[in-house]
């Protein structure tokens, strides 16, 4: 870890080597934290870093911090100007991951939570989560995705992430790069941290989000690309494990693995066992949204080192 990087910690930026907890708080003992992923892109040509939807990372942090009845006091556009801020001290010229974390911070041994809660943001440099250039190979775990009246899978509660590791750990032992959960219905949910898209006959297929998945932001992400610049009909529905050995194409998408294509799924072929056209162009089109290359997109995108307020005020 750099040790040059800086964090937002206890409501200052300090160095990120001493944004540190005791070993007795509350969410280390028992999980009862919350985190985000956003990315931030660098544009070579624009020497412009750009957050991606970082509103909607904090919104729904914010919103999804009442299932654990922690206080974010920050409002989402304050969020945002503290995360534009860090990344600046930082003076990022490449791809960054930011991490938002709230989490109950009393140090004590008890496994009801009180009022104490606190909330931290790191950044540091990101590239390829997953090598999926040639395409992954994925397979279903035997674990089973963590449902809604357990542990809440539409927020990124830090204690259900031991679900994903489990996943995760299971099929990397068993040869292959990512995991694919099922439901406790059998249905399709998602991968350890990612969401899941099938395509079949010409539609874009992927879990309802009845089915235990994340309302993922990539997710809604590569929807809108899918149905705008493509075309194409996105359907939201449970889905059979059978499906993803009669699909045309299959991929991943999250903060994290982007759009990562699925070219073997439980050591059969997908589709033509090559990334497919479809996938090939999703990628494509949000690799260049991401970095500010198309007009349409830059809605989705928060300027670091020129944001609007300051050419406003220039002007």
């Amino acid at each position: 870890m750099n040790e040059d990087l800086i964090a937002y910690f206890d409501n200052r930026y300090v160095a990120l080597r001493d944004a540190k907890v005791g070993i007795l708080t509350h969410a280390l003992n028992y999980g009862t934290g919350l985190f985000e992923g956003l990315r931030a892109y660098w544009n070579e040509r624009e020497e412009e870093l750009f957050l991606l939807r970082p509103l909607e990372h904090f919104e729904r942090w914010k919103t999804n911090s009442r299932i654990l009845r922690i206080e974010i006091p920050p409002a989402p556009e304050e969020l945002c100007r503290i995360t534009a801020e860090l990344l600046r001290r930082n003076r990022f010229r490449s791809n960054v991951y930011v991490r938002p974390l709230a989490y109950k911070s009393a140090e004590r041994i008890g496994v009801s939570p009180d009022d104490q809660d606190a909330f931290t943001i790191a950044a540091l440099p990101f590239g390829d989560y997953l090598d999926s250039a040639k395409g992954l190979h994925a397979g279903v775990v035997s674990w089973r995705r963590i449902e809604d009246n357990a542990i809440p899978g539409r927020a990124k509660i830090t204690g259900a992430y031991v679900n994903s590791a489990l996943a995760s750990d299971e099929a990397r032992r068993n040869g292959f790069d990512e995991a694919i959960f099922l439901n406790e219905d059998g249905h399709l949910a998602e991968g350890a941290s990612c969401n899941i898209f099938l395509v079949r006959g010409g539609k874009l297929i992927t879990p309802a989000a009845s089915d235990n998945i994340l309302e993922g932001i990539t997710r809604a992400c590569v929807i809108e690309l899918a149905r705008q610049e493509m075309r194409l009909e996105v359907v939201e529905r449970s889905l059979d494990r059978s499906e993803l050995y009669v699909c045309d194409e299959m991929f991943f998408t999250g903060t994290a693995v982007e759009v990562a294509p699925v070219v073997q799924v439980d050591h059969r072929p997908v589709g033509a066992g090559a990334i497919g056209p479809v996938t090939s162009r999703l990628r494509r089109i949000y690799c260049e949204a991401v970095r500010g290359q198309l007009a349409a997109y830059r809605k989705w995108l928060l300027p670091v080192y020129h944001p609007p307020e300051a050419a406003g005020k220039a002007a």
